[in-house]
């Protein structure tokens, strides 16, 4: 199946840009962080040994930086629907402010930054980056996450 040869007017790329999700909030748990190291693979004992990390310069548990894609339900509604049939995540580029510790309450808000199109074998592609900035509870932003969705 092949996508249209072109897809985006500059209206549709001016009424997408800036283009924000409602809030998620994610609670975190001790728990949710010990396991997230172990499915990672990573024996860093900030991240799951609470003694040792007490010792350490963060002075208690903290979240391992990838912990933040565990946030689901950050969700862009564009005022258009991208009628293509695929999708390919073009990368993620993270900047990190503040720990992720255990009892923080995080509150993520993706925007729609920039949206272009380029014309690939299949017909056009829309690359669409999202800017993610992670907030805890005292307003702090923790992180922020640069994404490039492609959907052709």
């Amino acid at each position: 199946m092949s996508t249209p040869a072109t897809f985006l007017t500059e209206e549709m790329r001016q009424q997408a840009i800036g283009v924000e999700s409602q809030p998620v909030t994610l609670e975190v748990e001790k728990g949710h962080i010990q396991r997230f190291a172990e499915a990672i693979g990573d024996p860093n004992p900030v991240y799951n040994d609470e003694a040792a990390a007490r010792k350490s310069s963060y002075g208690g548990l903290v979240a391992p930086p990838t912990f933040l894609r565990s946030v689901r339900g950050v969700n862009l509604e564009l005022p258009f629907e991208l009628s293509f049939s695929r999708r390919l995540d073009g990368g993620s580029d993270w900047e990190y402010f503040q720990p992720v510790r255990p009892g923080d309450r995080i509150t993520a808000v993706a925007r729609v930054a920039e949206m272009t199109e380029r014309t690939g074998r299949l017909g056009a592609m829309v690359f669409m980056t999202t800017i993610t900035t992670y907030t805890n509870q005292f307003d702090e932003v923790v992180a922020t996450q640069t994404n490039t969705l492609i959907a052709y």
